[in-house]
């Protein structure tokens, strides 16, 4: 889609800001005037000030779902002529298992093929594999991937001597040393898969914008087997395209980059994306972690246009198997968004760069805000001064506190409701436009839903708590490194749940001990999130167990995309021990 008009996305972003500050401010004074009913103290204030930033946050959130929800994706500039351009599809690899990542490889060449358009593209991979045995098997599985495609010549392989700057210095050797042999990139992941179709697309798309320096697309999530793996899939492909077209109204031409399933002009790259080391030891120096935000806003810096195109189809990616794989994963994150705190006074940034470090950050300190009031509204009786009943000097009746219980109630309606009703209105808006067909039907849909919040409300206090300690743990210096992504079925016993979270269920009792001594009466409100803690080793092994096919439906399993299906075929053909076996590509 063309990046709205500046004054369009001005207003958009002026309206969304307010909407979510006003919504943060309703949530302030709310808990203010629920503090007052016993007078007002200093922890009062502090509480409605977290209230306030947490609010603000939902609302945030929230309010992109509305954008989605009331816009369309507008008509991309495009041509259908003769490709121009030379493309190379970059394949990063670090520790994979080359059975997995080269017969993707394999299926997305056979897709271009069937494009007829694959003498364009090129495939270089890109391996910082630091283990020599995986490494051996990566030199050997070249020339199995050269037999099933035939592609000799069009599919490189390099691994570097070391691994300076992970997968950003990966990238960037490759475009030093390679990258004036070619006009774009597109960028992946070891378990990103694209389309032929989509692909091609992207080119048309950046030869017909001269000015679009990054085209980001929004990859779902496929091959999922476990519970969590499947309500993962789930959501990304229920909701998040509705997020994503609300994000792409709201960021116009300063959008994302996500590091993955996106293509870039080589040049705009190579001359705007050279990223600094930052001084001083890491977590908070060294190499920049969550190097797509910087790349993103280093190119929107230079003059390029950053775009995200929600209309995109035919992106794909895999995701984590168990809660405890996407908490290893988020503790990287985590540490590569509060970095950019280290970023936010860099020079010449545009000021909504700047603003979507400062959405990173608060994406990862928000919990801890969170958990900071729940503390906060424990310890709160014993800052309460007692209550004077007899305020009026020489009045025998005593005045009794007006109750404020119904404005605790609304503010607890006004957070459920930032955190449901988006997910809700997008059920309403796919049942209306039929957008549910392809997710099992209306009724298949509205009870994936339906699980999929259940699961949210029980796995948020363990998600908290991971992200916590991710966060603590940042504070405090420990530095997280770049460990391999684990792959997977992701099945997990209860004993083995119970080692990785012993400690959150340990924290809940702890809790709820101190709410029975300190505020008993908040026992109620704190047993959504003090039970799932309690219960995490329970939660954490039954979400990665196998789910059933008949939940979680998403259109990819409706209809089974080509390149999936390439890559099925191509995964038997290299578990196969007989050489030189081949599939056809068309």
């Amino acid at each position: 889609m063309d990046a709205p008009s500046d004054w369009r996305v001005g207003l958009i972003r002026l309206v969304l800001l307010s909407a979510s500050i006003l919504i943060g401010c309703g949530g302030f004074v709310l808990f203010l005037r629920y503090g007052a009913a016993d007078g007002l103290d200093v922890m009062d204030v502090l509480r409605a000030a977290l209230i306030l930033v947490s609010t603000f946050w939902l609302a945030w959130g929230a309010v992109q779902a509305f954008a989605g929800l009331t816009t369309r994706p507008r008509q991309p500039a495009r041509h259908d002529g003769p490709l121009t351009s030379r493309c190379v599809i970059l394949v990063p690899v670090y520790n994979e298992d080359p059975a997995a990542t080269f017969p993707r490889i394999a299926a997305m060449e056979a897709s271009l093929q069937r494009t007829g358009m694959a003498a364009h593209f090129h495939f270089a991979i890109l391996s910082d594999t630091r283990d020599d045995a995986t490494a051996e098997a990566e030199r050997k599985g070249l020339h199995r991937l050269l037999a099933l495609t035939g592609a000799e010549g069009r599919i490189f392989y390099r691994r570097r001597e070391n691994n300076r700057g992970r997968k950003a210095g990966n990238i960037e050797d490759f475009i030093t040393r390679s990258g004036g042999a070619y006009d774009l990139a597109i960028i992946l992941d070891a378990d990103s898969l694209m389309e032929g179709d989509t692909l091609v697309e992207m080119v048309r798309r950046m030869e017909a914008a001269p000015e679009l320096g990054l085209l980001q697309t929004l990859p779902q999530i496929v091959n999922a087997r476990s519970r969590f793996g499947r309500i993962q899939q789930f959501a990304a492909a229920f909701y998040s395209p509705i997020f994503c077209r609300g994000l792409a109204m709201m960021q116009g031409r300063t959008g994302p980059f996500w590091g993955h399933n996106a293509i870039v002009r080589v040049r705009a790259f190579a001359e705007s994306c050279g990223l600094p080391e930052l001084s001083g030891p890491p977590p908070f120096g060294g190499h920049i972690l969550s190097h797509d935000y910087v790349e993103a806003a280093l190119l929107a810096r230079a003059g390029w246009q950053v775009r995200v195109d929600d209309d995109l189809t035919g992106s794909y990616e895999e995701g984590p198997e168990n809660m405890v794989l996407h908490a290893k994963r988020d503790r990287r994150w985590c540490q590569g968004n509060l970095q950019h705190a280290r970023l936010l006074t860099a020079p010449g940034l545009k000021p909504w760069s700047r603003f979507v470090f400062v959405q990173g950050i608060l994406a990862y300190l928000s919990p801890v805000i969170w958990l900071a009031f729940l503390l906060c509204s424990i310890a709160a009786p014993l800052f309460v001064p007692p209550i004077n009943y007899f305020p009026i000097e020489g009045w025998r009746w005593p005045v009794i506190p007006v109750s404020q219980t119904s404005q605790a109630v609304a503010l607890a309606i006004c957070i459920v409701g930032l955190l449901f009703l988006p997910k809700l209105l997008i059920l309403i808006d796919a049942g209306l436009r039929r957008r549910a067909a392809g997710f099992g039907g209306a009724l298949a849909a509205a009870r994936s839903v339906g699980a999929e919040l259940a699961f949210s409300a029980l796995s948020a206090p363990v998600f908290l708590m991971f992200n916590t300690r991710s966060v603590m743990q940042v504070v405090a210096g420990v530095d997280g490194g770049w460990p391999a992504q684990a792959r997977g079925d992701g099945r997990m016993t209860l004993t083995e749940a119970w080692q990785a979270s012993s400690w959150i269920v340990i924290s809940g009792l702890l809790g709820g001990a101190l709410a029975f001594v300190l505020s008993p009466a908040l026992l109620p409100w704190l047993a959504p999130v003090i039970v799932p803690m309690m219960a995490a080793p329970v939660i954490i092994a039954w979400s990665s167990a196998p789910a059933r096919a008949t939940l979680y439906q998403t259109p990819a399993e409706a209809r089974v995309p080509d390149v999936l299906e390439l890559d099925a075929a191509f995964r038997n053909a290299w578990a196969t021990p007989l050489p030189g076996s081949r599939i056809a590509a068309g």
